[in-house]
């Protein structure tokens, strides 16, 4: 790399978001923070930008503004507050890429803006491309704005589509952990509680991340995410369980070969790869040794029991605003689930029901993004306070 890339991070106090820091802080002369962001987190926030002496810092919470100033006007950091500043911080002059990390639907619009300012995305973000996929990959290759994936299966896929990109995909392989209930039924799933869905085997994401795992959600998401990155049809993209989580996902071309790409699950390599590309830099993350994992194995999804995956296939061949649907429904159930108002199994159920009762809008806008969005919400909390 020649010219240190500038970098805007929202969402830097989650996890995506620390571990970009991390992968700033091994190279310092290749990447400068430019923008930070977070919504309730002040105090990580104000830590970080202390640290890496961002140009500007946004508050979610307008209530923590004056806290964050205070602490911060005296470095000559400009602070904001308020979802709408993170939206517009986005299309700042000195941002050369920007790495969205926010969680769920609040991704959409930041998004929208940064490609319509031409910042290069590095995303970690799926809902955004689960809710208006259409949409954004228009704007994308209108405004000649490219999307690097930063989830470790879409990165795996992009990576071995490096130098293949005229040769047609037959079809891509997704791979899932299992989750931590990997093998169970739904008599054990019943009585599953919050703590022991947030006990990854393998991954350490933040919490909704890690329920969408253990429901098998987030593999329903990346499957949505997946048709629009890489231009596919539904039936080209298949899951496959892989307990291990060394090969991040594969790709199988016209010929029969499969490319896969493999590693130890950490996510500061596909963020790092996200960042720097065409380059990969130099990491001192430890190695994959293949004498420790003699064996990789592989299972069908359970979409009988895990019904998320399931609803995700359904929605993605539906199209229109039903994924925006499935995406805002899940986000009020999995928030219900934390909140120990529904049980594990309800989330789905919930889903389903709201897919059911939500309008469907076949050819929708940004706006009717918008409003699906806001609409579906209501019918799931409806659902959850007839519920209890």
């Amino acid at each position: 790399m020649t010219e240190p890339k500038r970098v805007a991070i929202l969402g830097s106090t989650g996890s995506i978001g620390t571990q970009t820091l991390e992968v700033i802080r091994q190279h310092p002369e290749d990447f400068i923070v430019e923008v930070l962001t977070a919504q309730n987190n002040a105090d990580l926030l104000i830590e970080q930008a202390l640290e890496f002496n961002p140009n500007v810092v946004v508050i979610g919470n307008e209530s923590l503004y004056s806290k964050v100033r205070d602490t911060l006007q005296p470095k000559d950091i400009k602070v904001y507050a308020g979802d709408k500043a993170i939206a517009q911080v986005v299309e700042m002059e000195t941002i050369d890429v920007v790495l969205t990390a926010l969680v769920g639907y609040s991704g959409l619009i930041p998004t929208v803006n940064a490609i319509k300012a031409g910042k290069q995305i590095a995303l970690a973000n799926k809902e955004t491309l689960v809710v208006a996929g259409e949409i954004i990959t228009a704007l994308a290759k209108e405004n000649r704005v490219n999307i690097y994936p930063v989830d470790s299966e879409h990165s795996a896929i992009f990576q071995c589509l490096i130098g293949e990109f005229h040769n047609p995909i037959e079809k891509i392989i997704l791979t899932a952990s299992g989750g931590p209930f990997r093998g169970k039924d739904r008599t054990f799933l019943e009585t599953v509680t919050r703590e022991q869905a947030l006990k990854h085997p393998n991954w350490d994401m933040g919490a909704k991340i890690t329920i969408d795992s253990a429901s098998l959600m987030n593999k329903g998401l990346e499957v949505i995410e997946a048709k629009w990155l890489f231009g596919l049809k539904t039936e080209q993209i298949d899951v496959v369980v892989h307990p291990q989580s060394i090969i991040h996902s594969m790709v199988q071309f016209e010929d029969g070969s499969i490319k896969a790409q493999l590693g130890l699950p950490d996510m500061r390599i596909p963020i790092q790869f996200a960042l720097s590309f065409p380059d990969r830099l130099k990491s001192d993350f430890e190695r994959f040794d293949f004498m420790n994992y003699p064996q990789l194995t592989f299972e069908q999804p359970d979409l009988t029991t895990f019904k998320n995956l399931q609803l995700a296939y359904d929605a993605l061949a539906k199209g229109g605003t039903a994924p925006c649907v499935l995406n805002a429904a899940n986000e009020i159930a999995v928030a219900a689930f934390l909140n120990k108002e529904v049980g594990f199994l309800e989330m789905s159920d919930l889903i389903g029901e709201t897919l059911e009762k939500a309008e469907f809008i076949a050819h929708p806008n940004l706006d009717d993004y918008v409003e699906t969005d806001k609409r579906a919400r209501e019918i799931t909390k409806e659902l959850i306070t007839n519920k209890v």
